[in-house]
């Protein structure tokens, strides 16, 4: 077995939280399903999000003072759809949706109430994505729930090429 078809094999297992991340910029709104996010530290804060290249949000993004990253619950499969299975290149998923402006304009789902906004510091280029690094600025937490993951993600055929 080559060392790439290890590779994907391996982290095929993995099954980490989803998130929906927010962005606004030139008067434009994006956003969409999100796998590749980590904490990045603990002091200070941060927290790398990647950003597809071919994906809207990227392109809103980078323009962008702050993104909103939402954590996905296991009870929000329409939502998980709507970001990750429609491109905001073809519809406005804002309109279907309930949301409110949050830091720099970038919406906050109503539904979703684990989120948190972050400046973007900087922006890292990863290959097919790119990076934002955040610092937490602002958030909203309450109680438990069980997350929306990878593996239930993959049944989502993607809104734009992969």
């Amino acid at each position: 077995m080559t060392s790439s078809s290890t590779f994907e094999e391996l982290v095929g297992q993995l099954d980490y939280q989803m998130f929906i991340v927010t962005a606004c910029a030139g008067g434009e709104r994006a956003g969409c399903l999100v796998g590749f996010a980590t904490q990045a530290s603990i002091d200070p804060s941060r927290f790398l999000v990647g950003l597809s290249r071919r994906n809207r949000t990227f392109r809103v993004a980078q323009g962008a003072p702050a993104l909103v990253v939402h954590f996905v619950p296991a009870d929000a499969d329409d939502l998980a759809e709507l970001f990750g299975g429609e491109t905001g290149d073809d519809i406005d998923k804002f309109a279907r949706c309930a949301w409110r402006p949050g830091p720099g304009g970038a919406p906050i789902l109503e539904r979703l109430d684990h989120w948190f906004a972050g400046s973007v510091l900087e922006q890292i280029d990863l290959g097919d994505h790119v990076g934002f690094l955040l610092e937490p600025i602002e958030g909203e937490a309450s109680g438990g729930q069980e997350p929306f993951t990878f593996h239930r993600a993959k049944r989502i055929e993607p809104g734009h090429e992969p």
